[in-house]
């Protein structure tokens, strides 16, 4: 039976773990060809053996996606190896300090702006012209953090607000050429980064769950397959969305 995807090429960024590697696999479930990129080399690899012990078709490339000439060369050798871009997952990103505006430092509020918005924005900038040829959809990561004010992760709380901001503009410049730019904004969910709150912070798993209207905290898989849905042709009239995908915690 043909998958969905079949002849389709994805790029994932921040494949390496989480809600990056579940999307990843998914993608290469429903046939997509899929880039793994990752600044870690060792989470990177891991997900491309999954895929590949799946019998899905993937290839990884180390990327800092906040730096251009990185992001540029991904881009790169997604075409040379598979000649076209159809779909972009744009996950890379970074919980940053646990500070609030006074306490929080420079160099810390830089590297996450570097990372969760400058990365997006320049995932986009490099993937859209390949876009442009064929068409595409790109979904890009924000949080429930986008939505609402979180004490105590100022830089983490402002760069997932910018990303829906800016999910929301260049889905508006391209909304006529046949590139549709949506937003995940995910609630709770078990990956390594909320692990190491967990090993930090005693008893806050416990708390996390009870804050969620459902009573728990969800699995990276339950995300992926909100990217497969807007990435899929099941929501073609869907552009400049910024999608909860949080168990009803924005609804509060």
């Amino acid at each position: 039976m043909r998958k969905q995807f079949t002849d389709k090429v994805a790029l994932v960024t921040g494949a390496g773990t989480g809600i990056g590697r579940a999307s990843a696999q998914a993608l290469a479930q429903v046939g997509a060809r899929v880039i793994v990129a990752d600044v870690a080399a060792e989470g990177g690899e891991e997900t491309l053996r999954l895929i590949k012990d799946a019998d899905g078709e993937a290839t990884f490339v180390q990327t800092d996606v906040s730096k251009a000439v990185e992001v540029e060369e991904l881009i790169r050798q997604t075409i040379r190896i598979y000649g076209h871009l159809d779909y972009a997952v744009n996950n890379a990103g970074i919980a940053g300090e646990e500070a609030g505006t006074i306490s929080h430092s420079e160099e810390g509020w830089d590297r996450v702006l570097a990372i969760n918005l400058k990365g997006v924005w320049l995932s986009m900038r490099y993937e859209i012209p390949e876009m442009l040829k064929q068409g595409g959809a790109i979904v890009n990561l924000s949080s429930f953090a986008g939505l609402r004010g979180s004490g105590g992760t100022v830089a983490y709380t402002a760069s997932k607000h910018g990303v829906v901001g800016l999910t929301k503009a260049v889905a508006l410049e391209f909304a006529r050429q046949n590139i549709r730019v949506n937003a995940l904004c995910p609630g709770f969910v078990h990956t390594p980064m909320l692990q190491r709150i967990f090993e930090t912070h005693p008893g806050v798993q416990g708390q996390l769950a009870e804050r969620s209207p459902v009573g728990r905290i969800a699995k990276p898989e339950e995300i992926a397959q909100a990217v497969i849905w807007l990435c899929s042709d099941a929501s073609s009239f869907i552009t400049g969305a910024c999608l909860p995908v949080d168990g009803g915690l924005t609804a509060c």
